[in-house]
């Protein structure tokens, strides 16, 4: 094989906009030569790509050699199911599903390891967070200690939530900004600090909407090792903040407005307290901006990088088995603030679905909607 051959299930706004960037060349070996939606009908299709109403009949037609799922979050599982069976690579759209039972399920499909199965985490392409991820790893930044993410400039309008009525439901998509807008926030969280032992969340629904699920989020993790984390969200506050500060024996860590600032101390505060004789004495720090690129590939270098997966046997920037840990995580912060309690982690992934499906019944949305 010396190019891929990729159709895109689900022509909505991100399909399109992986649609687009095929059509300009950006992929290199890459071809997109199929569509699949179900209002296909009422859609332009793009040049040179194959329409299908059904998405069997695309993963059936031999042509496509992989396939991108962008379709809403309760058809990821089914989809990405259908297309592993197929033999087809898999590169699906976050998250990867609605709750982490159904995440469970996906992944079991995948038992060819010949097959590249992905998801499109785009941030992890972001300089800023790549290096923060170094300085992690490294050492440099030393143990953390604490964590505190404020991405309060989500901002949506009423009239966003009323565009659809499967829109901030429990059973159009599984949960609000947890579900919908924060799953690449999540995923970077644990891709930098790693997956806290316990999550005690505290959501309010509809608080600046007329919505069923949550829009407002304050979620505290706690970690084996002694480290703690904040994590605030909410879709009704502006300007909002996007502020991420992390607390290193090393020093504070803080990137905000694009900016990435280093105060470094001269000496590792745990150890200053240890050995200073001064009661109100602190370890001398300096100031640093680290310069980091801006942007990073988004959305092409992920699919750039499956292409180059498949061809050439490259790891994965975003395997699809780490999804379900972004999907763990906001659907634990949910499970905790409705039941008013701390979840220890694993989550339970029977219990949470039981706990989603009585939701769904008292749902505003009689079903999933496409």
């Amino acid at each position: 094989m010396q190019h891929v051959r990729i159709g895109i299930i689900g022509l909505g706004s991100m399909g399109s906009i992986h649609a687009k960037y095929f059509a300009e060349g950006r992929v290199a070996r890459a071809e997109l030569t199929a569509v699949a939606d179900t209002r296909i009908g009422q859609l332009t299709v793009p040049a040179g790509a194959q329409p299908f109403a059904k998405v069997a009949d695309l993963l059936g037609s031999g042509l496509v050699d992989a396939v991108l799922i962008a379709t809403p979050h309760y058809f990821h599982v089914d989809a990405g199911i259908a297309a592993l069976k197929a033999g087809l690579h898999v590169l699906v759209e976050k998250p990867l599903a609605v709750h982490k039972a159904d995440c469970e399920r996906l992944l079991a499909a995948h038992t060819n390891p010949r097959q590249v199965f992905a998801e499109m985490f785009q941030l992890r392409t972001v300089p800023c967070y790549q290096r923060i991820r170094q300085m992690i790893q490294s050492g440099e930044l030393g143990a953390v200690r604490r964590l505190n993410w404020i991405i309060t400039d989500w901002y949506r309008t009423n009239a966003y939530y009323a565009s659809g009525g499967w829109r901030a439901t429990w059973a159009g998509e599984g949960g609000g900004v947890l579900l919908n807008q924060c799953p690449h926030n999540l995923d970077l969280w644990q891709w930098m600090f790693g997956m806290p032992r316990a999550v005690r969340g505290f959501c309010q629904l509809g608080r600046y909407h007329a919505i069923e699920v949550e829009d407002d989020v304050t979620a505290y993790f706690d970690y084996a090792d002694g480290a703690t984390g904040v994590f605030i969200t909410s879709t009704g506050e502006a300007p909002g903040t996007n502020r991420l500060e992390i607390a290193g024996e090393n020093g504070r860590l803080v990137l905000e407005t694009g900016k990435l600032t280093f105060l470094r101390n001269e000496v590792p505060m745990t150890e200053f307290s240890r050995a200073s004789a001064k009661m109100f004495g602190r370890p001398p720090a300096t100031a640093q901006e680290i310069t980091v690129a801006e942007g990073g590939g988004q959305h092409v270098e992920i699919h750039q990088n499956f292409v180059d997966a498949i061809l050439d046997g490259v790891p994965l920037i975003a395997p699809a088995a780490e999804g379900i840990r972004s999907v763990e995580l906001a659907t634990a912060i949910l499970y905790s603030a409705l039941n008013g309690r701390t979840v220890e982690l694993p989550l339970d992934s029977a219990a949470y679905e039981r706990f989603l499906q009585n939701l769904i019944r008292q749902s505003k949305s009689g079903q999933r909607q496409p």
